[in-house]
């Protein structure tokens, strides 16, 4: 198949964690034959942003990890917009378009896709369906074929709340082939956090299970990556004797988790209260590296992780003394590290969601093909993909 993808954007992952997912999404399906093209916008945020702070030389190191990817730009602004994007979609059996898109991109696409023959889905991996639905809104969801969504509760807000008949629960995972454990690397750190401070979303819950721990184990060291501190939890973690780093690119994370010994996980309000039972690629990629995790209170109400994949505490103490434990017991780690590292590769991996991203293509090409509501498309290409994706279901599940 020919599958188009149009993100945010692919070559900079600067505070945007999708771009991890969606990078080894489209590396899953191009190593299984598909044709993958991603097409993001010219003058992306998140580019502009990397591109001041850190020049070009991540996206040249995006470049070399993912060379599989071919990646092309459009001009949201252009006036001839629609006819660039139909350009972009002929051909295509599948359209992915994510939710962090202008609304006028997003929809002049479905149509443009149904007019072509294929299927368009509208992805989505993060909370704003439900914290900020005006936004949503926006989009014509009518036009597309269906929704992917990262999580049960998100699924249920675009069937109920914007009248998506067609929503499939489509979580993140971990690109396991980048990301994984690195046994010769010497550890120098004993707990690391990677993420953003959270737009005071989890503020005191930071304080409280983080940079509590560093205080209270000041012989422990503690290092943070991330972007967007604010100059006052510069000085909070600096006053907590954690150690900051700035920004750390996704190509250079499995290496900064095997220098350490523990990490942590601190849930977003949204996940922990409205939105239970979505985890955010952290956990994902963290498990998949073979380092253990702890986190701070969150309901897996999915059941997406086997008892004792990952340690769940329920207050910043037990974080306190879980943090210690695996920092310092050697044995207790490695146990704990195998169990997460397990847990991934059983049922988290890219591989996994693009086999279960053809189901959901050869699922709506049988509808087509039955005369149903999916609009002009190919009438085989449900029966061409039934084949393959047995074999990759089957292969995944013997992971």
């Amino acid at each position: 198949m020919k599958i188009v993808f149009f993100i945010h954007s692919a070559v900079s992952d600067w505070n945007h964690g999708n771009a991890h997912f969606i990078r080894g999404l489209m590396s899953s399906l191009t190593r299984m034959g598909h044709e993958v093209v991603s097409y993001e916008p010219r003058g992306a945020w998140s580019v502009e942003n990397l591109l001041r702070d850190h020049g070009v030389g991540p996206i040249v190191d995006f470049a070399r990890t993912y060379p599989e990817i071919d990646v092309r730009s459009y001009d949201p602004a252009a006036p001839s917009l629609v006819s660039d994007l139909a350009d972009a979609v002929a051909g295509a059996d599948l359209v992915l378009v994510h939710e962090w898109n202008e609304p006028h991109v997003v929809n002049a696409l479905a149509p443009l896709v149904r007019a072509a023959g294929g299927i368009a889905l509208f992805h989505d991996t993060h909370h704003r369906p439900w914290s900020d639905p005006e936004s949503i809104a926006r989009f014509d969801l009518q036009a597309y074929d269906g929704v992917l969504a990262f999580g049960d509760v998100l699924r249920d807000v675009y069937r109920e709340r914007f009248g998506v008949r067609r929503a499939w629960t489509f979580h993140e995972a971990a690109d396991h082939v980048r990301f994984k454990p690195m046994n010769d690397v010497a550890k120098d750190t004993d707990v690391i956090w990677i993420g953003n401070w959270g737009d005071e979303e989890r503020t005191q819950e930071l304080r409280d299970y983080w940079l509590g721990a560093a205080k209270r184990f000041p012989g422990l060291r503690f290092v943070a990556h991330g972007v967007r501190y604010p100059d006052y939890a510069l000085a909070e973690l600096a006053d907590a004797g954690v150690e900051f780093r700035g920004w750390a690119p996704s190509v250079t994370v499995p290496r900064a988790f095997a220098r350490s010994r523990v990490t942590l996980h601190v849930p977003r309000r949204a996940y922990v209260e409205a939105l239970r039972g979505i985890p955010t690629i952290r956990v994902f990629e963290a498990l998949a590296c073979g380092i253990p995790l702890v986190s701070a209170p969150w309901l897996d109400s999915e059941g997406l992780f086997e008892p004792g994949a990952y340690v769940s505490v329920e207050s910043p103490q037990a974080m306190w003394e879980a943090l210690h434990r695996f920092a310092t017991d050697d044995d207790a780690r490695a146990e704990q590290a195998q169990r997460g590292l397990r847990a991934v590769l059983a049922r988290h991996t890219c591989d996994h969601r693009a086999v279960q991203l053809l189901g959901i293509v050869e699922e709506l090409g049988r509808a087509g093909a039955a005369g149903g509501t999916g609009g002009n498309r190919e009438q085989g290409i449900g029966n061409s993909l039934q084949g393959q994706t047995d074999s990759l279901a089957s292969e995944a599940a013997c992971t």
